[in-house]
């Protein structure tokens, strides 16, 4: 199945579980089941924006974004992580102003009932959602994934809170269990926000993928040929590496392109989205970077 189809659904689900979570605080008054609700808000407004930046990294290059758009999907995870930090923010809100002034709770055992099937359609999307993202190296779909696993979270913490309620009588426990889940969304928000910025500043591979550059580079390594220079980064699904390959000075253009072009397609293969691209330089000659120091 395609990320946007993927998307589609969550926010199919989205809706659903608003409609259940609002319906299940509507019926026991309880700002726990509230907070849950008002996350479920905050998945239907990321699955939405997810779904147009995963449309938007999909385009081809065009003449003002040459290297593609694929970079669109860090701004999706950004986005979620920006929302899930305010979702955070105002259950706190709610769950402080509720600690000092505990209400009674009704209709326990339907608002549970209502909270369970939405938390289980979320789990179960989300599972799907994070097997569909590896397989597509797509930020918007682990943005959206995890946070759909953040809202099962919520609802898991919002019935242990009622049950406890309903054993105990105790009223505060409502309140407590929104203020836990305030904290965990907010770290998962956090999360969020910063593996999309460490995507947005060009993020070199992640250490499985450089193991794997490195093994295929060894293999095609030998007295007349050997490589420097190696810079990777990752945009979106897509993965890059430029490096340097070294190889004696009396080989032709001809036998110099072909062992470079075996070198490009064993690295393509070994690391999944790849786009590989290789200065030939003579054995003998080296190429130096120097960062030129910024006017004050």
């Amino acid at each position: 199945m395609h990320a946007a189809r993927y998307l589609h659904l969550s926010i199919a689900v989205a809706l659903a579980t608003i409609a259940m979570k609002a319906g299940a605080w509507w019926l026991t008054d309880s700002v726990a089941l509230l907070s849950d609700a008002l996350e479920s808000v905050v998945n239907l407004a990321g699955a939405t924006f997810a779904l147009w930046m995963v449309t938007l990294a999909a385009q081809p290059p065009d003449e003002d974004h040459p290297f593609g758009h694929h970079k669109a999907e860090y701004f999706s995870g950004g986005f979620e992580g920006l929302l899930i930090l305010g979702a955070a923010g105002g259950i706190a809100w709610a769950a402080l102003n509720r600690l000092w002034h505990p209400q009674p709770l009704a209709e326990l055992s339907l608002g549970l009932g209502l909270a369970l099937v939405s938390s289980a359609l979320n789990g179960g999307l989300a599972y799907f959602m994070l097997r569909a993202a590896r397989q597509h190296h797509s930020m918007a779909l682990e943005a959206d994934a995890r946070h759909l696993m953040t809202d099962v979270w919520t609802s898991a913490g919002v019935v242990v809170g009622l049950l406890g309620v309903h054993w105990t009588g105790w009223l505060w426990l409502d309140a407590a269990a929104a203020l836990l889940m305030a904290l965990n969304i907010g770290r998962e928000g956090y999360a969020l926000v910063r593996a999309a910025v460490d995507g947005l500043m060009d993020r070199a591979l992640e250490p499985q993928w450089m193991d794997a550059l490195t093994r295929t580079l060894k293999a095609f390594s030998s007295p007349d040929v050997r490589f420097d220079h190696l810079h990777t980064r990752r945009a979106g699904s897509r993965r890059y590496v430029d490096l340097h390959m070294h190889m004696p000075p009396d080989w032709s253009l001809e036998r110099a392109a072909a062992e470079r072009r075996a070198v490009e397609q064993a690295l393509m293969q070994a690391v999944p989205g790849l786009r590989a691209s290789i200065q030939l330089l003579p054995a003998n000659a080296e190429a130096h970077f120097f960062e030129t120091e910024s006017p004050p």
